[in-house]
């Protein structure tokens, strides 16, 4: 079987090497891929097509006997591709555009949510900046510690979030969305919630709408500085399995969380396909959403796909076939740590073209992996070309192991301007 990847990052190439191995899969296609994915060879191979053009995806798709796709990013499932494809009856994993409104709209998620049951911050929309100043005023003025979370409604790219600590931040987050547009239309919604206590994990799901297998929970680090401080990041590293995620808080994740989701989306007249995040808080035993999103995350994509034991692709094809239930999805009594190098300014502006080398000790090293974002080959020599540029990913027995082995392969990985927090994993050691 062909498989096409839809994606460029490094949670793609996490999908492309997975994929791969499966003695299901004769070929992978990765459009458009990255530099990693470029150099994979074998029976992997970058397609220069953009993960936003449908038209061009399907058509690819239609003539070349691509068995199955396999969406990463959210962008493609909020432009319909699932229902472009399932109306030409092509196989494809990810929810429908209806669905996908469960991350690329948060005030219809937290409407779901709330609709449903499931638990989460308390929240108010707001569509001009006038009242959100105002309910930003009524909330400090109630409270002895000021604290709310603010998010642009749409599509950010991990980035549309403001943890506000004091009412001036709150108002200077209203302005940058409502009156300056930094998020673009992304922000002709702006949710404001409740500030949620505790520790953040993430909890992964694969689902043919009915049935579902979970993956090891993560932990995800979004900020960009070490201690977590400093602006929001797509994710700056990440380890599985988290500890705060108990068997017993697992429990109440899917009996108060996903199922309930999922049976609203049937209600709703869309059973939810494919993968689903679940972005925790964890305070006291007890979780809540802090949001959901329809495909894997990066940087957990890079920790969680290297611990899954059994084929991923006998999975994806069960899950379409209505028979997730029949195949096996265990995972290794193992665990991986992600840490990600950036480019110098990343998550603001930063340099691009930057020559990366990479030590042979590096991928002779077992267990550890590379898992490229923004990297190109250009005429046969590597270089940077976005902010997150490479994930270092480790396999081993114990968390503490994993940690030191991908610190240990940082130090072989080398380009101008490279920056990495030092501090993944120190929650759970």
């Amino acid at each position: 079987m062909k498989v096409l990847v839809i994606g460029s990052g490094a949670r793609e190439h996490a999908l492309a090497w997975t994929i791969a191995s499966s003695p299901l899969v004769t070929h992978v296609y990765v459009a458009p891929g990255n530099g990693g994915t470029a150099a994979m060879g074998g029976n992997v191979e970058n397609v220069s097509l953009k993960a936003t053009d449908i038209d061009a995806l399907l058509g690819f798709a239609e003539s070349n006997g691509i068995g199955m796709t396999v969406v990463g990013p959210e962008q493609p499932l909020e432009l319909g591709i699932v229902d472009r494809f399932r109306d030409r009856g092509l196989a494809i994993i990810g929810p429908d555009r209806y669905a996908a409104q469960l991350e690329t709209s948060k005030a219809f998620s937290k409407a779901f949510m709330k609709r449903q049951g499931i638990p989460t911050a308390d929240y108010q929309v707001f569509t001009d900046a006038g009242h959100a100043r105002a309910h930003i005023d009524m909330l400090a003025s109630s409270a002895a510690a000021f604290a709310c979370v603010i998010k642009a409604s749409g599509l950010c790219a991990g980035k549309g979030v403001v943890v506000a600590e004091s009412r001036d931040e709150a108002l200077q987050a209203i302005e940058a969305m409502f009156d300056d547009r930094v998020f673009g239309d992304a922000a002709d919604e702006v949710v404001i919630e409740s500030f949620l206590r505790g520790q953040e994990a993430s909890v992964f799901v694969l689902t043919d709408g009915t049935e579902y297998r979970l993956f090891l929970p993560s932990q995800d680090h979004k900020r960009i500085g070490e201690g977590d401080t400093g602006r929001n990041t797509g994710g700056m590293g990440a380890y599985a399995p988290a500890p705060v995620v108990t068997g017993e808080v697992m429990q109440k994740v899917c009996r108060r969380i996903v199922e309930p989701a999922l049976e609203g989306m049937r209600e709703d007249g869309h059973p939810y396909t494919g993968f689903l995040y679940v972005g925790l808080m964890i305070d006291g035993g007890e979780p809540s959403v802090v949001e959901f999103n329809v495909r894997l995350g990066d940087p957990e994509a890079q920790v969680v796909l290297p611990l899954l034991k059994d084929d991923l692709v006998e999975a994806l094809r069960a899950s379409l076939d209505g028979r997730l239930h029949e195949v096996p999805f265990r995972m290794q009594d193992q665990s991986a740590s992600t840490v990600v190098l950036a480019s110098a300014g990343y998550p603001g502006s930063y340099e691009k073209g930057k020559n990366i080398s990479i030590d042979a000790s590096v991928s002779a090293t077992e267990g550890v992996m590379l898992f490229h974002a923004g990297t190109v080959l250009d005429d046969g020599v590597l270089k940077t070309s976005g902010g997150r540029v490479v994930s270092v990913t480790a396999v081993g027995p114990s968390l503490k192991q994993s940690l030191e082995n991908a610190y240990r392969a940082v130090d072989g990985v080398h380009f101008d301007g490279c920056y990495f927090r030092r501090d993944i994993g120190a929650k759970a050691l």
